[in-house]
């Protein structure tokens, strides 16, 4: 505009062909109001704003809240362990250091009563057995004749001659005791379940070397707390569930003995201390299953569990759900209104997931969770 205007003045000259004062006046004003104009032009673009998100405040998670209602509770008791036989016994011998003569049975071999199973090699011990048999012979012959002259005898002289040969007949049983504990025999009619041993090796007293079992008597077994054997009665109904063959119901037959001899060692089925820690069945919870299922082998790994308490329609609420502080327990209720208050509770049993609670709730409430 400023350009169109100044040309505009300058084509009004006067007729001398010069300019006014007044037209160069104008001209260098508008010169002047020019210049800012175009230094704008030359500065660089400026950025544009950045636009920020707007930030949401975070929001608080907000408490669970549960129904209080009724269920079935159980308590029960639970144990895990092995199919076992009534009748089982370990084998050791009591000498160390001697050298096993002989095996005669393997696992699976059924056995009398009675029938020598392993022997150790006391060949030295047999030999003065021998001697000593003969030389008992000629005493008896000597105490026979002494008998007969027994009137030419004094008194003293016949018990002395009655004292000596009752001394030499107690040696002689004590050695032939001696060999005989070096053979391991089968205190029952049963099936050989582990050998140990074989002809040749070295023993050592208390080893268990030969494990017999009826297998006629099999039973299911499980380790248990001590506290947890004080609620359980011989009789109980017992759930046994056993690997590979399913789930049974049995009857509580004996319950673990805690107790120990003076040298802390449990009694075997015999009633000999077990050496060496031995296994015994007596520290074992026993559950009879009648009939016994078939195919399950001794050994067959298994769980037993005793139901102690049960009751229906027990009021519960979530674990969660309960608070306790200083010996108080209490819950969080809220009302209908949104209304929230504590309320103290007495509970009952408790599982893993709910608790029972006694008095101070009702089935249908709402109870705020931690």
């Amino acid at each position: 505009m400023f350009i169109k205007w100044l040309t505009a003045k300058l084509s009004m000259r006067n007729r001398s062909g010069r300019f006014s004062r007044s037209v160069l006046l104008a001209a260098a004003i508008a010169v002047f109001l020019s210049l800012p104009l175009a230094g704008c032009g030359l500065l660089p673009d400026e950025p544009e704003e950045e636009t920020l998100p707007a930030i949401t405040p975070p929001k608080l998670s907000e408490k669970p809240v549960y129904t209080v209602g009724t269920q079935t509770l159980e308590t029960r008791i639970r144990g895990t362990g092995q199919v076992r036989s009534l009748v089982t016994e370990e084998y050791f011998f009591v000498d160390s250091g001697k050298r096993v003569k002989g095996v005669y049975v393997q696992p699976g071999d059924y056995v009398e009563e009675g029938e020598l199973l392993a022997e150790l090699d006391v060949s030295d011990l047999e030999r003065d057995l021998r001697t000593r048999k003969l030389n008992f012979r000629k005493d008896e012959l000597q105490m026979i004749e002494a008998l007969r002259r027994a009137d030419e005898m004094s008194p003293e002289e016949l018990e002395q001659a009655k004292i000596d040969f009752e001394l030499k007949r107690e040696d002689l049983v004590r050695l032939e005791e001696q060999i005989e504990r070096s053979k391991i025999r089968a205190k029952f009619s049963g099936h050989i379940v582990k050998v140990n041993i074989k002809e040749g090796d070295t023993v050592q007293e208390y080893n268990t070397v030969i494990t017999q079992a009826d297998l006629t008597k099999l039973v299911a077994s499980a380790e248990i707390k001590k506290d947890d054997a004080q609620k359980i009665a011989v009789g109980m109904e017992a759930d046994v569930s056993i690997n590979a063959a399913g789930d049974f119901k049995g009857e509580v037959l004996r319950l673990p003995n805690f107790d120990t001899n003076q040298n802390g060692n449990n009694w075997d089925y015999w009633g000999n201390p077990n050496q060496n820690n031995q296994d015994s069945i007596d520290k074992y919870l026993l559950v009879e299953l009648s009939p016994f299922p078939e195919g399950v082998t001794l050994g067959t790994p298994l769980s037993i569990a005793i139901v102690t308490n049960r009751k229906e329609n027990a009021t519960v609420i979530p674990a969660a759900a309960l608070r306790n502080y200083s010996g108080r327990n209490y819950v969080v209720v809220e009302d209908e209104n949104g209304t929230r208050r504590e309320v103290d509770v007495e509970i009952g049993q408790q599982t893993a997931t709910v608790v029972e609670i006694i008095n101070g709730l009702e089935p249908g409430q709402k109870v705020v969770g931690r």
